[in-house]
């Protein structure tokens, strides 16, 4: 497993951007897909993004596809989300969750490693 740390969360207004990061211990980063998660009040965790060891591979649900991009900097140990034309339905606890497993991130259960989460607001 690996520690995970997000950080980059705030109040942004519809419209605007915020990018996300998770940091991660270990020495073998690369060797995790990580996906992004999301918790609004009320409802259900749901999937967001998803990318793999490498970077070459990324998936995204269909109501942030075009407006969020996943990436990471193996050497820093960072995955990041960029969030553009945020919605005031953006608005969650954002989690970032690490497997072996690109096809487990993708499916969005059973991972391993998860962060604490941060806060995103979009207001309208």
């Amino acid at each position: 497993q690996v520690q995970l740390v997000e950080s980059g969360g705030g109040l942004v207004q519809a419209g605007g951007s915020l990018r996300l990061s998770c940091a991660a211990s270990g020495r073998t980063f690369s060797s995790y897909a990580m996906g992004w998660f999301r918790q609004a009040p009320g409802k259900e965790r749901e999937f967001v993004a998803a990318i793999s060891g490498s970077g070459a591979m990324t998936y995204y649900a269909p109501s942030v596809k075009g407006r969020f991009t996943a990436s990471r900097d193996n050497a820093k140990n960072t995955v990041y989300l960029q969030m553009n034309s945020l919605k005031p339905e953006d608005t969650a606890v954002y989690y970032c969750a690490a497997d072996p497993s690109y096809q487990v991130v993708v499916g969005g259960r059973g991972l391993g490693s998860w962060g604490q989460g941060t806060q995103v607001t979009v207001s309208s």
